[in-house]
Parts: structure tokens; C-alpha cells; sequence
């Protein structure tokens, strides 16, 4: 079973970024960067068989896949992984012998949220909606788990991606995890931990 989340951003902006104030000086960077550990890290390794994809707007799209990552490398809190993230973003996937970037082996792709969804659905993906309002979460569980390749979209705080009319045309299954509002890392958590991947 291969599970990716897809996570939108149009406030992250790394113009005036400051590692000592990474929510005020980036447009929540920070909450990218728990989205990614939170999706890819477990006790000792990588989560093997899951992904995430970051959209960016400002910067593009960006693939987070483990198999192409080094676990030792790899920036295992947000501090870390943000810094290393923006100096992706700022100098490209640029080697020199002072410093290699952890996340060099990223791929970087110029697709936006609605295409990607696309993509991954016409690859024979089945895509949930993770949305407040949606349906009970736990109803659609069996299905889920009977599914070889399975992708979340994960709503922003504004909500721009879940409730614009491109989204809705493609008709998906909206799920709600409760009547309660969680933080997006925490909502990849919860997921992980109710299907016990």
C-alpha cells in the first residue's frame, strides 16, 4: 500500500526568512516542515511506504519520497528541516564540498495541486478529501485499507484548495476525522495511527 498526502500552501514566503522566527518570517514554513516529518518519520527509520507532496505556490511543487532520502542526513525537527528546505529553495540543488544539502534528492516539479490530483488519479490513485465537513472517516476505513494506492488532500487554513470549484468538479469523497479541528501534521498522524501503518 502507497499512501501520499498533498498539502497546498499559498502563504509561505521565505523573502525576509529568519531561522529565529521561522512562523513570523516565512508564511508557516514551520507547519510544511511538521507536515513532512509528521508523513515520513517513525521510531529509527523512514515510513517506507508513504509520501508527501508540498505545493508551494511561490516555489513549486515538491516530492518528499524515502527511497530517495538518507535517513542519517535527513533534518529530523522543523528547525533543521526548514533551514535546509529554504536553502533548497534559495540555491537549488547545489553540491559543493563545504556543505551538501540533506535535501538535494529532492524532486522539484513546476505542476500545481488540482493537475497533480489529476495525475494521480488517472494513475489509478483513490483520493479522499480531508475536509471538517466531509463524511466520517471511519465509515470509508475498510475501504482504504483494501486499496493498493491511496491520496489524501489535506485542506490549508484558509480552505482555497478544498473549496475551489476545480476540486469540487473532480467529485472525490470529502472525510472528516471528528467535529474537532486539527493541525495538519496532526491530522497525517492520526491517519497513520488509524490505518497502523
Amino acid at each position: 500500500m502507497t499512501i501520499i498526502f498533498f498539502i497546498n500552501s499559498k502563504t509561505v514566503n521565505i523573502d525576509k526568512y529568519n531561522i529565529k522566527d521561522i512562523a513570523g518570517s516565512s508564511g508557516r514554513f514551520d507547519v510544511i516542515s511538521r507536515c513532512i516529518i509528521s508523513a515520513l518519520i517513525k521510531d529509527g527509520g523512514f515510513e517506507r511506504n508513504f509520501q508527501i507532496w508540498t505545493f508551494l505556490e511561490r516555489y513549486g511543487t515538491y516530492i518528499f519520497e524515502p527511497n530517495s532520502l538518507d535517513y542519517q542526513l535527513f533534518p529530523k525537527n522543523e528547525i533543521l528541516l526548514t533551514d535546509y528546505f529554504v536553502k533548497l529553495i534559495k540555491e537549488g540543488q547545489v553540491r559543493n564540498n563545504k556543505q551538501i544539502n540533506p535535501l538535494n534528492s529532492i524532486e522539484q516539479r513546476e505542476i500545481n495541486i488540482i493537475d497533480a490530483i489529476k495525475l494521480k488519479r488517472d494513475q489509478g490513485y483513490n483520493i479522499y478529501i480531508l475536509n471538517e465537513d466531509g463524511e466520517d472517516f471511519f465509515k470509508y476505513k475498510v475501504e482504504i485499507l483494501s486499496r493498493n494506492n491511496v491520496l489524501f488532500v489535506i485542506g490549508s487554513q484558509s480552505g482555497e484548495v478544498i473549496e475551489s470549484p476545480e476540486l469540487k468538479e473532480l467529485d472525490l469523497p470529502n472525510l472528516s476525522l471528528g467535529y474537532q479541528s486539527f493541525l495538519a501534521s496532526s491530522v497525517i498522524r492520526l491517519i497513520k495511527l488509524n490505518l497502523m501503518l
